[in-house]
């Protein structure tokens, strides 16, 4: 099934976390997304000529929204990983599937045709239960705003996953739409560095923390872009959960962080949401089929 590349994204993506945690000691926020979209840049191109893919593109204006959008997304989401702890923005980030799945009915129900199943936001907002109990995030005073600014980042990034959908079903192929968006951010990287002009050498291990966000970002985006592409939007919103679940283990292994019973209950009841969706998903598809 094409939405279980959302599963080796959200690995990637917990990864990158990790890594950009660890490099935010380094170097500033503006710094991380740019040399994130550098080196994106640099292996999407190699990756493109060696497949023989064009990078010519027939809708550049979808791609700076797309990547206008993203960008901003992705460096909220940087922000609060250097300033929150890595489950607690991780959590608040991941309320992007619950927008898309308001997104999608809002933009149903204008246009007078409510065909999603009712079930799917229910699995998804079951699986944010399990998010809850799995990470049981308690805010202090001080980190309010920057929790509200985690959230924020998690709706633009609904967003922008919904352009990506949108690119796939009109033939954009995932190499080109990562390579605009990397080249995006390299840019808007290098932009906002600028405005604060508070640049850091590049030194290990620093230097080898960038490298790896940049490494493990693009062949993320490339199989969440696939999954998206191909793959019911729902569906693959509900499976980007896991992506808190390899968070929480990394964050034992890297961290030693304790997960409690509540915890490991919260990972259970993930899992049966996912296998939920995926039932009402092929149910959906079987009734319209008939």
């Amino acid at each position: 099934m094409q939405s279980l590349w959302m599963l080796l994204a959200s690995l990637l993506f917990a990864l990158m976390g990790v890594c950009v945690k660890l490099a935010s000691a380094y170097y500033t926020t503006s710094e991380i997304v740019m040399y994130r979209g550098f080196f994106g840049v640099v292996f999407l191109f190699v990756l493109a000529r060696s497949n023989r893919v064009s990078l010519k593109t027939t809708m550049p204006l979808r791609h700076f929204g797309r990547g206008m959008i993203g960008v901003i997304a992705l460096w909220l989401w940087f922000y609060t990983i250097g300033k929150l702890p890595l489950a607690m923005a991780n959590t608040l980030n991941y309320m992007s599937p619950i927008w898309i799945a308001a997104i999608l009915y809002a933009t149903s129900w204008w246009r007078g045709r409510a065909r999603l199943a009712m079930g799917l936001p229910g699995a998804i907002m079951l699986s944010f239960i399990g998010v809850v109990l799995l990470l049981q995030p308690s805010l202090e005073a001080q980190q309010i705003p920057t929790a509200l600014v985690a959230l924020f980042s998690g709706f633009l990034a609904a967003l922008a996953y919904l352009q990506v959908r949108a690119m796939g079903l009109l033939g954009e192929p995932e190499t080109r739409v990562v390579f605009y968006f990397s080249l995006t951010s390299a840019l808007f990287g290098a932009g906002a560095g600028s405005i604060d002009g508070d640049w850091h050498a590049i030194h290990a291990p620093g230097g080898w923390l960038l490298l790896l966000v940049g490494l493990f970002a693009c062949t993320a985006q490339l199989a969440m872009t696939r999954a998206y592409r191909l793959g019911n939007p729902l569906l693959v919103a509900n499976l980007s959960y896991s992506g808190i679940i390899f968070s929480s283990l990394s964050g034992v292994l890297v961290w030693h962080d304790q997960l409690s019973p509540l915890s490991w209950i919260g990972i259970g009841v993930i899992v049966v949401s996912g296998v939920l969706a995926t039932y009402l998903n092929t149910q959906t598809k079987l009734a319209t089929a008939t």
